[in-house]
Parts: C-alpha cells; structure tokens; sequence
C-alpha cells in the first residue's frame, strides 16, 4: 500500500469531492514514473502515449514495481513529481491514467488536469508578518474541515518547523477569517512552506473568510488547535568496524569485527 492507496478506500471516480480534491493533492507531490517509449537519450525523452476511448493518456505508477507490472515487463521510465508530469499532459493536451488496476488507480483528463494545475498555480497572501486585532479559537467547521489534511502536511515538514496553531482571526480592516501561524521556522524557508498550505487549502473547500498563513510569534488564544511537526529521523548510525579488519561483516554491520575475522 502506498500514500495514495491509503486516501483511496473507495474508487478515486467514487468518492466525495473532499476526498478526491485530498487525493489530488498529494498526487501532486507524489513521485511518479511514466512510461516511455524508449530509454532516454541524452536530456531527451518520449512519453508512451495510449488511445483510450478516443483520448491520448500518459501512463504512470507511484512505483517502479507496479509499472513493470502492468506491462509484464521492464520498461522505460521517467521519474518525476505529479505536479510536474500533469503539467507537462495539459500543456499537450494529453490526459493521465495513474496505478491502474490499483485501490488509487484514476484516470484524469484535460479539465482534471487543467483544474489541478490552476490549484497548485495558488500563491499565498502576504501573510508573514500580519497582526489580526483579536484571535480565538477556531470554529468547529474549520477544525473539522482542516485537522486531518494539515495533520498530513505537517508530517511531511519533519526539520522544517516546529509547530502550527490554527486560530480564528479578525483583521485590523474588520475582515473575519482564520490564520495558520507556523512557529520555528527560518525566514529563508517561509515562502516555500507559505506555498505548500497554500496549495493545500486550494484543494480543501472554501471557508467563509478564508485562511491567512503566518509567521509572526505571538501569544496564542486558548482554544488554540495546536498542532506539532514530527521531529526529523535519527541518522542511521555509520557501520562499526576493527580498523585491522578487511572483511565486511555481513551478518551485522553494526558490530566491531566478528572474531573469525581477525
């Protein structure tokens, strides 16, 4: 089971609106291998391009496997990120089967693939170091709406923050909406994660005011939905061996020398 098989329990063309909007959204960020027509040459490469009922596609797996799979065969590919593949078959006019015969399998055609290049094209407003007049807590219609897919967003951030806290907000112009504040982030990194929540919120439905994203520390109201980013994996430890040894101890790379080597 990959990350796309987990948001897909149903048929992508079978669930709700909010699901495959979720689902879409981490095609986007989802390492995809295409394939193609023939080995690459050079920085030159040729999608394989199938008729289906009338309609040029592209055909890409979130694995190596499950592509080698469906033809029976190894088979060239290349390998990219799902915003980057749907791009390139919109700007052809092509659409995209994606895992066929797979829980996440989805076919999404010019106006799918148009739609989600318009949802990634989203740019966040300028958020970084607003101040709203009053905050509290969030309302449970947002709470509702965004807990699951922030909570899913934050786990890719490990190292990247520290954590985020949604708040209802009311800004010095009298608009009402929410903020996202994300705290122990460093400046050089807040674009592109202001541009990761805003994309994220693309593809959840619209709330009544919309949602800021923010950096500014300050103090947090109770009610708070506070949410913390995974810290970042332990670096595998590096082998362990006796320097008077030569031989690569198989069996357990962590110990020093097995005795029969030395």
């Amino acid at each position: 089971m990959t990350a796309l098989d987990d948001l897909s329990p149903i048929p992508f063309h079978e669930a709700s609106e909010i699901a495959r909007a979720r689902i879409l959204s981490r095609l986007a960020d989802t390492e995809l291998y295409v394939a193609l027509t023939a080995e690459p040459s050079h920085d030159r490469a040729e999608m394989e391009i199938f008729d289906l009922s009338g309609t040029t596609s592209a055909l890409a797996c979130d694995t190596e496997d499950r592509l080698a799979g469906f033809f029976g065969r190894a088979v060239a590919y290349a390998a990219m990120p799902g915003r980057v593949l749907a791009a390139m078959l919109a700007q052809e006019g092509h659409a995209l089967l994606v895992n066929p015969g797979q829980p996440s399998e989805m076919f999404l055609d010019g106006g799918a693939l148009d739609w989600l290049g318009q949802a990634l094209a989203n740019t966040p407003d300028e958020g970084g170091t607003l101040r709203p007049s009053w905050m509290t807590a969030p309302t449970p219609e947002a709470v509702s709406l965004f807990i699951e897919p922030l909570s899913q967003r934050l786990s890719d951030m490990a190292g990247l923050a520290s954590r985020a806290a949604l708040v209802a907000a009311v800004w010095p112009d009298g608009r009402r909406g929410h903020l996202l504040l994300i705290h122990g982030c460093t400046e050089d990194r807040r674009p592109a994660l202001a541009k990761a929540f805003a994309e994220l919120f693309a593809f959840l439905p619209p709330i009544e005011g919309g949602v800021d994203v923010g950096f500014s520390e300050v103090e947090l109201p109770q009610g708070a939905l506070l949410l913390e980013v995974p810290e970042p994996p332990a670096p595998e430890p590096a082998p362990k061996r006796d320097p008077l040894c030569r031989h690569v101890c198989a069996k357990d790379r962590r110990a020093a020398c097995f005795p029969e080597h030395r």
